[in-house]
């Protein structure tokens, strides 16, 4: 990992639950050394990317992303075409859905909706980088992305979330296998004990996979036949994703798969 990328590594540890982070919270979450990580943070500060709170000492993320941010969505208003897609999918599954773009060897979040008929609801935090091998949206896109990236998620040691996170590179190789067969992905309590979601890939200008979109069920409601009812709508909303953005969806059979966990 080179410099550069060390540094811009520390933005991904803030979220919406922790939105400001401390100087010796930086060096526990990245596990590199108090001088180093002082170092990175004084020039992303310097170069906009960072604010410190002055009575704090806390830093927090600055101006700078605001402004690229504004730059990408007005040469590619992904968030804007996503949107209601993505609206359209929570609405008539009656749960959670989110969509996600690749962003190395993690998937950002784009945007996310909920209709909040239940009582019982899947928390998701936007600002959460999500792990490719732990979520259904991870396995759609190592099923369709060029299969160097899977081989380099998988060749090193992968984190676990839960107790049903798979961990065991053989295995996950034969899950995405299967995913890339059906057209879509299942997974039960391996980010989230209490989540089940389904994921499909979403495809881009040059017909490569670049994200996912998915749908989220605490799995205190997520019997089989439920989800199975759910992955039309996810695959209908995944075509017209790719299509909105300029994308070609491969012509792949929805076919059950086995239920993933543990």
């Amino acid at each position: 990992m080179g410099t550069i990328t060390k540094a811009l590594d520390l933005l991904t540890h803030f979220s919406a639950a922790r939105p400001e982070i401390g100087l010796s919270q930086f060096v526990r979450l990245s596990g590199r050394d108090k001088a180093t990580v002082h170092r990175h943070l004084t020039e992303l500060e310097a170069n906009g990317f960072l604010d410190q709170n002055r009575a704090s000492r806390a830093y927090r993320l600055g101006p700078a992303l605001l402004r690229l941010a504004a730059v990408r969505e007005a040469a590619s208003p992904t968030r804007d075409l996503l949107r209601p897609i993505v609206t359209d999918l929570a609405e008539s599954v009656g749960e959670l859905a989110h969509a996600s773009l690749l962003q190395s060897d993690g998937l950002s979040s784009v945007c996310h909706a909920d209709p909040r008929l239940h009582g019982t609801q899947v928390h998701f935090d936007e600002a959460e980088i999500l792990p490719l091998h732990a979520t259904a949206s991870g396995l759609a896109v190592l099923a369709f992305a060029d299969p160097e990236l899977a081989e380099r998620v998988l060749s090193r040691p992968l984190s676990c979330f839960t107790d049903r996170t798979i961990v065991d590179s053989g295995r996950l190789m034969r899950m995405i296998e299967e995913v890339r067969q059906t057209g879509f992905s299942q997974l039960i309590g391996t980010f989230d004990d209490e989540v089940a979601s389904q994921a499909a890939p979403v495809f881009g200008a040059e017909d490569s996979v670049i994200g996912a979109i998915a749908v989220a069920v605490p799995a205190v409601r997520a019997p089989q036949d439920r989800l199975q009812q759910i992955t039309s709508d996810l695959c209908r909303a995944a075509r017209a994703a790719s299509r909105s953005l300029g994308g070609t969806y491969p012509d792949l059979p929805i076919a059950a798969p086995r239920r993933a966990s543990a």
